[in-house]
């Protein structure tokens, strides 16, 4: 049985979308949603999913969430999934197989990553224009939204440890080889609608991750945390694509005042998401 892992903070206006993509295409599943530190309907919303085990923490923080949701799970492969995350239908079965399949088989895999700039303004969409094209997403567990594991991927590590940057993590306990990414499943992943919230995003994705490299160098993490390749963008993206440089230019200075910001704000970033992407109708 594959179990599905959903750590859920006030995440009402997605959750039921989410589970109710789940439960169409992918019956059979054993599915639990944590709903952590919430003060909407996030654990009401997803309890009326026939089916759906719910968690309900008073305590925010997606590592304790995981780690909850991981206690009460009962099967393998297990996918660790957000709660604003649609796959393709009949995506879980085909990232559970891709890690059971095979000899040998992958142990962690990650659906293709498909970024929502529908009514997006010119900035938001300038940077993505670049950060889609970057090599580090090659086979890379971050920036999906979805991560499935095998028993064996699973038994890498023990429980979740206390860190933003929690699929950056998962990345670094598995070699190139042992992962796959399954181009036959789709996550679609919803980015801001406005450049200040791209900011607000990249200033916790920068510190989760320095945060991580921090530690793996302190030898309080896995020592194969992906290092950061700052020149990538203009080396492997624009520079080949030399219709580009606009957009260039917009990533490297959104890039550079998230990085300023960042380093200001060094030890108070904590796990969150972005509310923009969570709202209906876009705004400016």
């Amino acid at each position: 049985m594959t179990s599905v892992v959903i750590a859920a903070h006030n995440e009402a206006a997605v959750i039921g979308r989410c589970l109710d993509a789940l439960l169409a295409s992918d019956p059979g599943l054993d599915v639990t949603v944590v709903a952590n530190g919430c003060t909407d309907d996030t654990a009401a919303v997803a309890a009326a999913r026939p089916g759906v085990r719910v968690v309900d923490r008073p305590e925010p923080g997606k590592a304790g969430a995981l780690n909850a949701g991981d206690a009460v799970a009962r099967g393998f492969p297990r996918l660790y999934l957000d709660a604003d995350i649609v796959l393709t239908p009949g995506g879980v079965h085909a990232l559970a197989a891709a890690v059971s399949d095979g000899s040998p088989a992958p142990l962690a895999a990650v659906p293709r990553r498909k970024l929502d700039l529908s009514g997006r303004p010119l900035l938001v969409r300038a940077f993505f224009a670049v950060n889609s094209r970057l090599p580090a997403y090659d086979r890379a567990l971050f920036g999906r939204g979805a991560i499935a594991l095998s028993a064996e991927g699973r038994a890498r590590f023990d429980e979740f440890p206390s860190v933003i940057a929690d699929d950056l993590y998962l990345d670094s306990l598995f070699a190139y080889e042992e992962k796959r990414e399954v181009a036959a499943v789709v996550s679609t992943v919803a980015t801001p609608r406005r450049t200040r919230d791209l900011v607000r995003r990249l200033v916790r994705v920068r510190a989760g991750n320095a945060a991580m490299r921090a530690a793996s160098a302190a030898g309080d993490a896995p020592p194969a945390v992906r290092s950061s390749a700052r020149s990538s963008w203009l080396r492997d993206v624009v520079l080949p694509r030399p219709w580009l440089w606009p957009a260039g230019a917009c990533y490297a200075a959104i890039t550079v005042i998230a990085a300023v910001t960042a380093k200001r704000r060094r030890g108070t970033v904590a796990w969150g998401h972005d509310e923009s992407s969570r709202q209906p109708a876009a705004q400016k």
